[in-house]
């Protein structure tokens, strides 16, 4: 029978401690997406056997070079031809290096021991801003000493692409900033712009809606100065309880307080009631008090008793009465959708 993995998170608090950049990110600052188009060679047959777009791009490639030859007589499976990606920082400058991923899109078998040739990566804008090329690696080695053989059509290549543009984002020069919260929080963004203005002694950061706080650079302050301090400010925050169930795994991971009120479910031979009983006599006919979760178990019943109404012992005391993954889960959804737990429930 699968079993069901239950995590434990969180504390019985609803206020944290955080510093802004845990819980937030500068806008415009941030990685950006590069792409390409290219051909790995030097592979050992088991590149692309009949794709015709690789054959087309083989022959550009060598008229490039100043040799003719038709794509309809290029019968080599020595290359593949492949999509390689890259994130690019903000603030990358020429001659840095990149890692690169490869993919192969036509039919090859495998990517090992091939070379990736000269490749442009360009952003949604179009631009080119990086050159990559190099010997792939498609992973770690098994027991023959040969590359990962689950994935052997997707490669790496360290440092393979070379910066040959930068963005254009000026921060030294920059009077404002934004600050963008990881969850919608109207607490947490008054918090923020309290904080803030508290701090540097004048008002410098206002709350734009639950997510967006804007600021603004204090006089003989440089611009990277300031996201600095502003960063490193730690304050109290709320975070929501969620409950976040994976269906495929039967994972379930929630707070260890998240509460869990009065209410009665019946799912199949299972009975759920929760009551908040002041105390639950042991061992009565065929009822006995678990002493993890100081619930009374029935044959198929739960009892619960005041104080002990959780997400967590519930779940604990339904496994202890042998429910499936699967009923657990219902059963969670069925007391969300009655009101009795007031956390978010999240299905992945």
């Amino acid at each position: 029978m699968k079993r069901i993995l239950f995590l434990l998170f969180s504390t019985l608090f609803f206020l944290h401690s955080a510093k802004i950049s845990e819980i937030s990110k500068i806008v415009g600052v941030r990685d950006n997406q590069l792409i390409g188009y290219g051909l790995v060679i030097g592979l050992n047959g088991s590149g692309d056997g009949g794709s015709l777009f690789t054959q087309q791009s083989l022959s550009n490639m060598l008229k490039s070079m100043n040799v003719q030859i038709d794509a309809n007589d290029i019968k080599s499976k020595n290359v593949a031809a492949v999509v390689v990606t890259a994130q690019f920082d903000s603030f990358a400058r020429q001659g840095d290096k990149l890692d690169i991923t490869i993919s192969s899109i036509g039919d090859a078998k495998s990517l090992e021991g091939g070379t990736l040739l000269l490749t442009s990566l360009k952003a949604v804008d179009g631009k080119i801003y990086a050159l990559a090329q190099g010997a792939v690696t498609i992973g770690g080695k098994n027991g023959r000493g040969r590359g990962d053989l689950n994935h052997p059509t997707a490669a790496k290549v360290l440092s393979g692409a070379t910066v040959e543009r930068e963005m254009s984002y000026d921060l030294f020069h920059q009077e404002y900033a934004t600050i963008s919260l990881n969850e919608t929080n109207f607490q947490n963004a008054i918090g923020v712009q309290e904080s803030l203005n508290t701090h540097f002694g004048t008002q410098i950061a206002v709350a734009l809606d639950p997510k967006t706080i804007k600021i603004k650079r204090p006089e003989g302050m440089s611009m990277v100065e300031f996201l600095a301090k502003v960063q490193m400010l730690e304050l109290e925050y709320d975070r929501p309880q969620k409950i976040i169930i994976d269906e495929r795994t039967g994972t379930i991971v929630a707070g260890i307080g998240v509460e869990v009120l009065p209410v009665v479910i019946t799912h199949g031979d299972i009975t759920i009631k929760i009551d908040e009983q002041e105390s639950i006599a042991p061992n009565q006919g065929d009822v006995a008090l678990d002493a993890q979760t100081s619930l009374a178990l029935g044959s198929n019943t739960i009892t619960t008793q005041k104080g002990t109404s959780t997400v967590a012992t519930i779940a604990r005391s339904l496994q202890k009465l042998g429910a499936k993954p699967k009923d657990i889960i219902a059963i969670l959804q069925a007391i969300k959708k009655a009101g009795a737990i007031k956390a978010s429930l999240e299905i992945i």
